[in-house]
């Protein structure tokens, strides 16, 4: 690996859409110890836009099959391809030699998830996940107040990754067709289950209602989730394109106190926008009139509780952790067992909201 000579790594981009061009190639390339090799892409205009950013020592590939002839050249494939590839892509990779990263969700059942992990267990290859919203701002601040006890025991935690988008964009995200693995339960409801997982525990049981609102859309766009944690903890997750008024990202309820926070983490709107982590300004960072407030007995609309400084948000950390992970042995910052986990409350969420029932786990 050419990593462990103290040059970067080389890393193989396959894919180069929204989840590649917006997330995947601006944090490789701002990760020192990684540097940007190849990208996946046939489309003209975008290999034009990554050479834009990227220079003209950037080079491409037009399929993923290129790259296993030329595995020794690479020491990580990054897979931001359609939810229907990951599986066959990151299976290619790990027989070919190849750590993988892989964009959530990793597959669409965890057995399959499980199934990966095993192989990239058998050839002593790391195989993780991109789990983004585990770096967002207010989790890293919840994370923050949970252990330092602020809230006392946490009872309920109600996520919401809710949007207004009355007609459908199309796309394969939007296909009613199962092999893309699509809709929001997958998309959307992959970010805040994991979240739920992270900070309470495994789930013992699931309930789901899932519709589809919109004229013309073709798969769910309207979901919530409620999981029972081992814990004892009850997590309530919404997400939506059909939400005319938005609800409060977070809102946490404990023993002692509770954290309410409106807005999201502003770090995929800067990326969208072409800022970088590696510009001059700081990053993740919001204005204070977004903060969330900590409190009981008073809605935090009306003054009540005391703002709490939201901790800036770290998407370059994923990165830095998977270069330190393959250079030194460092842990996985998502592995695909954990993935598998988040998996299985996604397949029990649908089977719950098809039949009507609750899900033991």
């Amino acid at each position: 690996m050419t990593g462990m000579t103290g040059t970067p790594l080389r890393v193989g981009l396959v894919g180069y859409g929204l989840a590649g061009s917006v997330f995947h190639a601006p944090l490789i390339a701002s990760t020192e110890g990684l540097t940007l090799d190849t990208v996946v892409t046939s489309n003209p205009e975008r290999q034009e836009q990554a050479r834009a950013e990227f220079g003209d020592g950037l080079r491409f590939a037009a399929t993923p099959d290129d790259l296993w002839a030329r595995a020794d050249e690479l020491d990580l494939i990054v897979i931001a391809s359609p939810n229907k590839t990951h599986v066959p892509i990151a299976t290619a990779a790990l027989k070919a030699g190849l750590p993988v990263v892989v964009d959530k969700p990793i597959a669409g059942t965890a057995a399959e998830a499980r199934e990966l992990a095993a192989l990239a267990d058998e050839r002593g290859l790391l195989l993780s996940v991109f789990q983004n919203r585990r770096w967002d701002n207010d989790f890293l601040t919840l994370q923050g107040l949970i252990a330092e006890g602020e809230l006392g025991d946490v009872w309920r935690f109600e996520s919401r990754f809710e949007r207004w988008r009355p007609q459908p964009k199309g796309g394969w995200r939007e296909s009613g067709d199962p092999a893309e693995i699509g809709g929001l339960l997958y998309d959307l409801g992959s970010h805040v289950v994991d979240q739920a997982l992270v900070l309470f525990g495994p789930a013992a049981s699931v309930y789901a209602e899932s519709d589809i609102r919109r004229p013309g859309a073709a798969t769910d766009d309207d979901t919530f989730i409620a999981i029972t944690h081992t814990s004892g903890v009850r997590s309530h997750l919404y997400v939506s394109a059909t939400t005319a008024q938005l609800g409060p990202r977070f809102r946490v309820l404990g023993s002692q106190a509770g954290y309410v926070k409106y807005g999201l983490d502003p770090q995929e709107a800067d990326l969208r926008e072409g800022k970088r982590p590696s510009g001059a300004s700081p990053w993740g960072v919001e204005p204070q009139s977004l903060w969330g407030r900590v409190g009981s007995g008073e809605s935090p609309l009306t003054g009540g509780g005391r703002p709490q400084p939201t901790v800036p948000g770290a998407y370059p950390a994923y990165y830095a952790a998977v270069a330190a992970a393959l250079r030194d042995g460092a842990p996985n910052p998502v592995t695909a067992h954990e993935a598998a986990a988040a998996l299985d409350v996604l397949e029990a969420a649908r089977r719950s909201a098809h039949e009507g029932v609750v899900v033991s786990l």
